[in-house]
């Protein structure tokens, strides 16, 4: 393994709006459905769902970004890893105020829908769910302002 060592994985996380990361990593760690998983270089293929969560960069045994994930989908090839992601920030643009407005926002929704239909319901639910979980990211990790 002494020579696969200093191999990097490469790694894209792509968004609707942007390309959020494109770079050469020691380690990725992404929230999957079933649990974190890290990517190294040379990883067995892997595809999985994201669940809402944090993706952590790693250069050398340190984090080197964390960026916020709304859910998705990782793919692990002999290429990298390429992470779908439904919506996704770095943690460096986000902020405790804005954080805590999306959850109102998300909760006043809910509270205006007129007799939503289920699937309706499980999406404001579901949004709702992601805002907390952003409210919280925020106040674990801080931002890097």
């Amino acid at each position: 393994m002494a020579e696969g060592a200093s191999e990097k994985v490469a790694f894209e996380l792509v968004s609707p709006e942007r390309v959020l990361a494109s770079l050469d990593a020691d380690m990725v760690v992404v929230p999957g459905e079933e649990g974190d998983f890290g990517v190294l270089a040379n990883h067995a293929p892997v595809l999985s769902l994201v669940r809402p969560g944090v993706i952590e960069v790693y250069e050398g045994n340190a984090v080197s970004q964390r960026i916020f994930i709304e859910g998705g989908f990782a793919e692990v090839n002999p290429k990298g890893l390429i992470v779908l992601a439904e919506a996704a920030e770095p943690l460096a643009e986000l902020s405790l105020d804005r954080a805590k407005s999306k959850l109102r926002n998300a909760e006043d929704d809910l509270a205006d829908a007129k007799a939503p239909s289920d699937e309706e319901r499980e999406r404001l639910e579901k949004a709702i769910e992601v805002a907390k979980l952003r409210v919280e990211v925020v106040e674990t990790y801080g931002t890097a302002d």
